[in-house]
C-alpha cells in the first residue's frame, strides 16, 4: 500500500469529521428546528446551531472547540499491515492538529501535561478488527468532553430517581435509559444521541454502547425487541422537556440506538453512550493497494444546507412569533467591566450581548486562582469557560479558530469563591452551575450566561482580537485567554436573584419521570 497516500486519506477524513457534520445529523437538527416553537430560548438556540454549521462548512474550521478524543474503528483484508496503519493515523492527527482542525487535547494524566499533538498513551484510539472484504473500513468519531463526561453505566437491579427499581428485565432497561437523558439535562449539549450497550463487562459495556453511535442515525434495528425499545425512548424522552441546551423545549433526543450481548449471571449492566448535537462520525472505504478513499461512509440521501433553509424559513418564523403566545425575551447589551448594579437588574431569560474584554478559564484557571493572585485585574470582568482552538501566524500573533463554552460545573467547588475574591460579576458556560454558585451569584451580585454549546464558529466570529495570555504552560485549552468581543450572545440562566433555569428544567423533567413511572412501568 502507498502509506503516504493512506496518510493523506486519514487527514482528510480527520479534517471533514472535524468540520463538516454528516448527512443524517444534519437531518435530524432539522427536524428538531421544525418542531420547536417559534420565539423560544430553545428555537435561538437551533438558529445558532444551524449558523455554526453552515459557518463551519464556509471556513472548513472545527463545529466545535472540544475536538474531542479521536476513536478509529478499522477493519482490514487480511495481510495489510496493521503497524503501518497505526503510524499514518498518528502522523496525519499531528498535521491536522498543527493545521488548526483538532485542538490539543491529549494531557499526561500525571503531570497533567498536555502533549499539544493529540498523541500520547492511549491517544489516539484505534480499535482494529479483520475481515474477508477487499478494502479497508475506516471510522472516526470526535467525542467531546462534555458530553463523554455525561457516560452513564448501571449495574441492575438499582434504584433510580424520578423511576424507582429498575429490575434485570426490559422495564428495568427502559428506567435506565431514560434515566441517562434525565441526568444529562443540558451539560452535554443537548438535544443529543444516545448509544446504548446491554450486557456484557463493565468495559466491553461500554465498548458496545459507543459502537453503537457509528450506526446510520436513521438505521432500523434488525432485532425487533431493541426496535421498539428505540422508538420508545425517541418518543419518550422528548417529552421530558429538557429540550436544547437544557433550556426546556420539544426535542431533547435527536437518536437512540441500542445494542445486546451476552452477560454472566452475577451482573447486568447497561452502557449508555452520550453524544450531544455536534456528532462528528464520518467513514471511509480505502482501496489497500492504493491507500485512496474509495468511497465516503454516511452519505445517504439529501445534505441539508442550511444556509438555504434559514433563507427560505426566515418569513415563515417571523409570522409563527408574532403569532406565538411565546412572550420574546427581554435583551440586553453589556459592556465589560460590568458594575453590580447591572447585574442585579438581569432577570432568568434575558438575552445578553457582550461587547469589551473577557477572560477563559476552565479547570487549571480555576485550581490556580483558587490559591494564588490573579496576573491581571478582574474587577467587574467576564470569564468565558472555553478551551479554544488557536493558531499562532508568521508574525506571532494568536488567531482564535474556534471557541465555544465548555461545561460549567467542574468549577462548581471553585467558582462562588473566585468571584466574591476577585470581583468577578459574569460567568458564561453551558449545562449551568450548582447550589454553592448560585448562592454565590445572589450574595455577591453576579450572574451566569448560558452560551450555546458547540457553536464554536459562531462564537469565534464574535472574537475581534486577541490581546493577551496567561499561563500557556497549562496548555493551549487549558491558559487565560484575553478576548475582545463585539455581539457575544448568552442566555441568563441563572440570576442574582436566586433564580435558576438549570434547576427549574431539572425538577419539571424528573416529576415528568415520575409520571412515567406510574403510567407505564407498574
Amino acid at each position: 500500500m502507498d502509506i503516504q497516500k493512506f496518510q493523506e486519506s486519514m487527514y482528510s477524513l480527520i479534517v471533514e469529521t472535524s468540520t463538516n457534520l454528516p448527512k443524517d445529523v444534519r437531518r435530524a437538527v432539522k427536524n428538531a428546528k421544525q418542531r420547536e416553537n417559534a420565539g423560544t430560548r430553545s428555537a435561538l438556540s437551533l438558529d445558532t446551531i444551524t449558523n455554526n454549521i453552515t459557518m463551519a462548512d464556509d471556513n472548513v474550521s472545527p463545529i466545535c472547540q472540544d475536538t474531542g478524543l479521536p476513536t478509529f474503528k478499522i477493519k482490514t483484508p487480511v495481510g495489510v499491515n496493521q503497524l503501518e496503519i497505526k503510524k499514518a493515523i498518528r502522523n496525519a492527527i499531528i498535521l491536522a492538529t498543527k493545521g488548526g482542525k483538532l485542538r490539543p487535547n491529549a494531557v499526561d494524566s500525571l503531570s497533567g501535561e498536555n502533549s499539544g499533538d493529540n498523541l500520547g498513551e492511549g491517544l489516539p484510539v484505534m480499535k482494529f478488527d479483520q475481515w474477508e472484504k477487499d478494502y479497508i473500513d475506516v471510522r472516526l468519531i470526535l467525542k467531546g468532553g462534555g458530553c463523554e463526561n455525561k457516560n452513564i453505566q448501571y449495574s441492575l437491579p438499582m434504584e433510580l430517581e424520578g423511576l424507582g427499581k429498575a429490575g434485570r428485565d426490559l422495564d428495568g432497561i427502559r428506567k435506565c435509559v431514560l434515566h441517562s437523558v434525565y441526568q444529562a439535562q443540558g451539560q452535554g449539549c443537548s438535544a443529543g444521541f444516545i448509544g446504548v450497550g446491554i450486557g456484557g463487562d463493565r468495559s466491553s459495556g461500554y465498548d458496545l454502547a459507543k459502537a453503537q453511535l457509528f450506526r446510520s442515525n436513521e438505521d432500523v434495528n434488525p432485532n425487533e425487541d431493541l426496535r421498539k425499545l428505540e422508538e420508545y425512548i425517541m418518543e419518550t424522552a422528548n417529552e421530558l422537556g429538557i429540550g436544547t441546551m437544557g433550556f426546556g423545549g420539544e426535542t431533547t433526543l435527536l437518536g437512540c440506538k441500542i445494542g445486546v450481548m451476552h452477560r454472566i449471571p452475577a451482573s447486568f449492566f447497561v452502557s449508555v453512550a452520550y453524544n450531544c448535537w455536534a456528532f462528528r462520525r464520518l467513514g471511509v472505504k480505502v482501496n489497500p493497494k492504493t491507500g485512496e478513499i474509495n468511497e465516503w461512509l454516511y452519505q445517504e440521501g439529501e445534505k441539508i444546507d442550511f444556509a438555504l433553509e434559514a433563507e427560505k424559513a426566515a418569513k415563515e418564523e417571523v409570522a409563527a412569533a408574532v403569532e406565538s403566545d411565546v412572550e420574546a425575551p427581554r435583551e440586553i447589551t453589556l459592556q465589560a467591566p460590568i458594575t453590580e448594579e447591572q447585574i442585579r437588574e438581569l432577570k432568568v431569560g434575558d438575552v445578553v450581548h457582550i461587547n469589551g474584554r473577557m477572560y477563559t478559564g476552565r479547570d487549571a484557571i480555576h485550581k490556580h486562582l483558587s490559591e494564588n493572585p490573579a496576573p491581571i485585574d478582574l474587577d467587574g470582568q467576564i470569564i468565558y469557560h472555553c478551551g479554544p482552538v488557536m493558531l499562532k501566524d508568521e508574525e506571532g500573533k494568536w488567531h482564535v479558530k474556534a471557541a465555544g463554552p465548555t461545561t460549567s460545573i467542574r468549577e462548581e467547588p471553585y467558582q462562588g469563591d473566585i468571584m466574591k475574591r476577585f470581583g468577578i460579576r459574569a460567568v458564561i458556560g453551558k449545562g449551568g452551575m450548582g447550589p454553592k454558585t448560585l448562592e454565590a451569584l445572589s450574595e455577591h451580585g453576579g450572574v451566569y450566561l448560558n452560551a450555546i454549546g458547540g457553536a464554536a464558529q459562531y462564537y469565534a466570529d464574535c472574537i475581534k482580537s486577541v490581546e493577551g495570555v496567561n499561563f500557556t504552560e497549562f496548555g493551549i485549552p487549558e491558559a487565560m485567554w484575553h478576548l475582545n468581543v463585539e455581539g457575544f450572545t448568552a442566555v441568563v440562566t441563572m440570576d442574582s436573584h436566586g433564580n435558576s433555569l438549570h434547576k427549574d428544567v431539572q425538577q419539571s423533567s424528573l416529576e415528568k419521570l415520575a409520571q412515567f413511572k406510574e403510567a407505564v412501568f407498574k
